[in-house]
Formats: C-alpha cells, sequence, structure tokens
C-alpha cells in the first residue's frame, strides 16, 4: 500500500484554509491546474472527495473537515519539532461544540466537565440561535449542539438528539421584588417580569400557561443570553423566568430568591448531533460520560 503523500496533504490543508483554489495557486506560485491535480491525488488516496463546489466557493466536505483536522495536527506538530527537540509533539482532537445563547452557562459547564483539564483536546465554544446551531451542524462546523429542545428530523436533516436532563422553570427575583409567600399569580400580575425571547423552548411554555390562567404580565425585557438575564435580575429589573440552576450562586448568597415554581414549565437540555459516516469519537465519550436521565 502506497505511503500517503504529505506534499499532497499540505495542498490541500493551504486551499483548505484559503478557501480558494486560485488564490492558493498564486501564494504557491503554482498553476491552478497543478494544484487541482494534487489535490485530486490526494483524494484519490484517501477514497474520498475533500472538497463539493458551491457555485464558485469550495466547501469542505466531511471527509475534508476530518483530513483538515488531522493536517493541522500534522503540521502543528512539525512546527514544534523546528522550534524544540526536547519534547515530543503531543496528538490533539479538535471538538466544536455550539450551545443556545439562551442556555444556563452552568448547565453547559457541568456537561463539559468530564473533558475539561485533557492535554490532547481543542475545544471551541460558539453560542448561537437554534438556526445558527443546525446550520453549523450540517455544514460540519459544529459536532455537537447543546439546545432546549429536539430538532425535527427527517431525510434532508439526519439530526440526532439525545436528552441530557431537565430542569424546572421558576420565577426569581431580589428579596424585594419576591416578597413574602405570594403565589406565581399574584407575582405576575403585579411585577415586572424578564423573559427569555421568542421561539425559545420555554417561552413557548410560558406565554401557553399565560394564555391559560388569562394573564397579561408587565414584560420588564426579553432577553436572548442567559447571563444577561441573570444580571438583569440581580438589579430588580424583574422577576426573571429560568431554571434556579443558571443563578445557582446567587441564590447560595442570597442575593437572589425562588419566588415559586412555574407549573408545568420545564427547561429540557438536548445533545443533538448529525447522522456521519465519521463521527468526532470525542462526541459519543462526552456523551457516555453524561449522568443517567433521572
Amino acid at each position: 500500500m502506497a505511503d500517503l503523500n504529505y506534499l499532497h496533504l499540505r495542498y490541500f490543508w493551504a486551499v483548505a484554509h484559503d478557501g480558494n483554489l486560485t488564490r492558493t495557486a498564486e501564494r504557491l506560485n503554482l498553476s491552478q491546474s497543478a494544484l487541482s491535480v494534487q489535490i485530486k491525488k490526494l483524494e484519490e488516496r484517501l477514497g474520498h472527495a475533500l472538497f463539493e463546489r458551491r457555485g464558485r466557493a469550495l466547501h469542505l466536505t466531511e471527509a475534508g473537515r476530518i483530513a483538515l483536522d488531522h493536517a493541522d495536527a500534522i503540521f502543528s506538530t512539525g512546527q514544534e519539532l523546528l522550534g524544540t527537540l526536547r519534547e515530543a509533539g503531543r496528538a490533539r482532537h479538535a471538538l466544536r461544540i455550539g450551545a443556545l445563547s439562551t442556555l444556563s452557562r452552568n448547565f453547559l459547564l457541568g456537561f463539559l466537565r468530564p473533558l475539561l483539564g485533557r492535554a490532547d483536546l481543542d475545544l471551541v465554544l460558539r453560542s448561537g440561535s437554534e438556526a445558527e446551531l443546525l446550520r453549523g451542524l450540517a455544514t460540519l462546523n459544529l459536532d455537537l449542539a447543546v439546545m432546549d429542545r429536539a430538532p425535527p428530523r427527517d431525510a434532508s436533516a439526519p439530526y440526532v438528539s439525545h436528552r441530557l436532563a431537565e430542569q424546572r422553570v421558576s420565577l426569581v427575583g431580589t428579596p424585594a421584588l419576591v416578597g413574602h409567600g405570594e403565589t406565581f399569580e399574584s407575582l405576575l400580575a403585579t411585577r415586572p417580569v424578564i423573559l427569555p425571547t421568542q421561539g425559545s423552548g420555554t417561552r413557548t411554555d410560558f406565554d401557553a400557561l399565560m394564555d391559560r390562567l388569562s394573564l397579561r404580565p408587565q414584560i420588564a425585557a426579553e432577553v436572548d443570553d442567559m447571563a444577561m438575564m441573570r444580571l438583569l435580575a440581580r438589579e430588580g429589573a424583574g422577576l426573571a423566568v429560568l431554571p434556579p440552576i443558571v443563578v445557582k450562586d446567587e441564590l447560595a448568597q442570597g442575593l437572589l430568591l425562588e419566588a415559586d415554581r412555574l407549573p408545568g414549565i420545564m427547561e429540557t437540555f438536548h445533545a443533538v448531533t448529525m447522522e456521519r459516516k465519521f463521527p468526532n469519537p470525542l462526541v459519543r465519550e462526552l456523551l457516555e460520560a453524561q449522568p443517567p436521565l433521572a
């Protein structure tokens, strides 16, 4: 069996990072056709297409993304070798995780804890809307997305959802706003509220509850970032509708109080992946390290 030609791999690596065959050819002082031939030889050796063309742009295939991860590690190790001979370079693996912007950062930290501190891990974290996270999964820019609900699954979007946990959702606020012993109905009738933005699972359930109870609470703010909701609640801007885990430190310090649980509203946490021919093994390792769902 012929060995991998690392010159072909370096040409692929350069094009993948530039995202433009013509620009890379000019930078390497090669003709565009010669560069294309080198990449074609690498694809033949690996048995998979590494790029697909969409209009005039080149996009990595799933095999291309995996090849790029390995090429990054290979050429990074080469740079380490040139810089020092005292310590052998160690292989590192990339894991790209996206999280819904309204998701509890305390929960996310607990989810990631089994992999934190590993010397062989390059962890990339991004936040965004549900649409942005699903787009990141579809384009292979994310290996996994942590969301508050399972996305619809069909043949064109083969998402796989792993239910991780669920948390109660409550009204949380400063002692001055919470008062003493009031029900959530009376609080919502007399206090402003801080809500997640439209489209989140918690907001959808909250709006449905308000409709059933014929309540029209005063909305102080609609926020798409859980950290900002926490800060607004601490400032006394209103009662925040969120899982208590988001503000566990403030609750422990007495800066905020859990006024009342909202009936029938639970924040669910899902780890969403795509069906892939070459799944990132760190995803399976991370999922298997999670505690069983109660």
